[in-house]
């Protein structure tokens, strides 16, 4: 009994310290959230695919009418790479809009900010994020873009949670992004609804769209943003939050 009790103290200790190890390897900002129960994609390119074929597919334009993105709309376009997005939404919201292009990578950071300038965005700035927090201004974007890169999002709760507040009233989120799992380049929509719902989002619209290879869901936030420490994480694809 005495040689049990002690195996369970030291098998208990040593899972003390793996989750301690695990917390301290994860964001200071990230760790009041819950950890997601999924593999996320490793980032492998800033380029989804060509521009070119994307442009060919009708990709952008689908996206932004279904988002219903026109003049004067103001636009953040998350993980935005080498500025796919960036560059056409420059153009469909006109001198009266804005856009933020935002990325975690500071080498894409810095191309896409030679972009711009290239290019002569006047209505364009560009940031840099962390992995926990897009950092964001607050009640300032009609709409928030996450193109094929959400699956990639290694703080999903801690994310969505510091978004949040970059909303404008009745704004919202859109997701672009492929039913696979999230270790190979994807995200089943049950588990997408999942993650959004546990931070307080409702989903207002679903489109699968060959022109997308994927699918096109909106979120708006509805009621009190959680306290981190309540937020229950989806512990599968089927969406089924943990207990």
């Amino acid at each position: 009994m005495i040689r049990a009790g002690a195996a369970i103290l030291i098998l208990a200790a040593l899972t003390a310290c793996q989750g301690g190890a695990e917390d301290a390897a994860r964001p200071a900002g990230a760790r009041d959230f819950p950890k997601p129960f999924r593999p996320v994609s490793a980032v492998t390119s800033n380029e989804f695919s060509d521009e070119d074929v994307r442009d060919n597919l009708g990709e952008a334009k689908v996206v932004m009418d279904l988002a219903k993105i026109g003049a004067g709309t103001s636009v953040a376009d998350i993980g935005a790479g080498e500025g796919y997005y960036t560059v056409r939404l420059s153009e469909r919201v006109g001198p009266r809009g804005r856009v933020l292009a935002q990325d975690i990578d500071p080498g894409a950071i810095q191309r896409l900010g030679q972009r711009v300038e290239r290019e002569r965005l006047d209505n364009v700035s560009i940031k840099l994020g962390a992995a926990e927090d897009p950092r964001l201004p607050e009640r300032s974007f009609d709409r928030v873009f996450m193109v094929h890169m959400y699956h990639e999002v290694t703080e999903p709760y801690a994310f969505l949670w510091n978004l949040r507040p970059s909303l404008k009233p009745g704004g919202q989120v859109v997701v672009v992004d492929v039913d696979r799992p999230t270790d190979q380049h994807g995200i089943p929509p049950q588990l997408l609804f999942c993650e959004f719902g546990a931070v307080g989002f409702r989903l207002v619209e679903f489109v699968v769209k060959p022109e997308l290879n994927g699918y096109y869901a909106a979120f708006e936030a509805q009621g009190q943003r959680p306290e981190p420490k309540v937020i229950k994480p989806c512990n599968s694809a089927a969406g089924k939050l943990g207990t």
